[in-house]
């Protein structure tokens, strides 16, 4: 596919995420949207048809809820680049890989049709966009979903092909340490920078907190926190009392680590504003 470049303004050569899921915002129906990462909002896309060249079949395990889910991502390139995002497990993902699985050659373009069905599902047709016809395969319990991800990917051109890993799409990857999911967590919400901390767990001679003897981890914790108030605060030994009143002892008394953790931070920001 050859494509004429245009000179001038435009946009970043981002890809257009499009995630599946059927909603309404301000009484407007969809069945896939956009997202403003900035503003946190919903973007309903009212055109339910996507037309472009299937060029990449990826999987990629996303947070969500301190949960990790494995997404199916399908890059479509057409006027931009898209990437339609769904669970791995819902209808939309089960019905395209059905009728991708169907398709030799993807040199030609295709539709990807997201359809609405009952309680709040959203399944895919795909067409043929120079016939209109459509691309169909008989659903069946014993399909090896695993398989036919790799079978696409290997005729895309292997791009993908070593991406999953798993024989069954149904195994349930190991449940991280609770440990281990704290710190992320915590590094999260202070965006603190992961190579820092792989660098003060190598001086620890481990690669994971879970390794760690729990007054270790804790100072690890306060090490991310003290770092990220280094600048809100004139006098750090006030953000270190403030730290030991509202976090350390908030926690010790039952609180939720996190929360607690958010408290001080908003506690912080406000001192430096001068709003208290």
């Amino acid at each position: 596919m050859t494509t004429e470049i245009k000179l001038g303004l435009c946009n970043p050569p981002e890809p257009i995420y499009l995630f599946v899921n059927q909603g309404e915002v301000d009484g407007e129906s969809f069945v896939w949207y956009k997202v403003n990462i900035s503003q946190d909002k919903k973007i309903p896309v009212t055109q339910r048809a996507l037309t472009g060249y299937l060029s990449e079949l990826r999987l990629t395990t996303k947070e969500f809820k301190g949960k990790d889910n494995l997404k199916l991502d399908i890059v479509v390139s057409a006027d931009e680049l898209y990437v339609v995002r769904t669970g791995i497990e819902t209808n939309f993902a089960k019905s395209f890989l059905l009728a991708a699985s169907l398709i030799q050659d993807f040199s030609k373009p295709l539709i990807i049709v997201a359809t609405a069905g009952d309680e709040n599902t959203v399944f895919c047709n795909l067409y043929d966009a120079a016939s209109k016809t459509k691309i169909y395969r008989e659903w069946s319990r014993d399909l090896d979903w695993a398989t036919i991800i790799r079978d696409i990917q290997s005729r895309l051109g292997g791009t993908s092909s070593t991406i999953l890993s798993t024989p069954k799409l149904s195994v349930v990857p190991q449940p991280v340490h609770p440990q281990d999911l704290r710190i992320k967590n915590i590094r999260t919400l202070l965006d603190y920078p992961l190579d820092l901390v792989k660098e003060w767990l190598q001086f620890q001679d481990v690669d994971r907190p879970s390794l760690l003897d729990i007054s270790k981890i804790n100072e690890l914790v306060k090490t991310m926190c003290l770092a990220w108030a280094a600048d809100k605060c004139e006098y750090p030994n006030h953000a270190e009392s403030l730290y030991q009143k509202q976090v350390v002892d908030a926690v010790g008394n039952g609180a939720d680590e996190l929360t607690a953790i958010n408290a001080w931070m908003q506690q912080l920001q406000a001192v430096k504003t001068g709003a208290v």
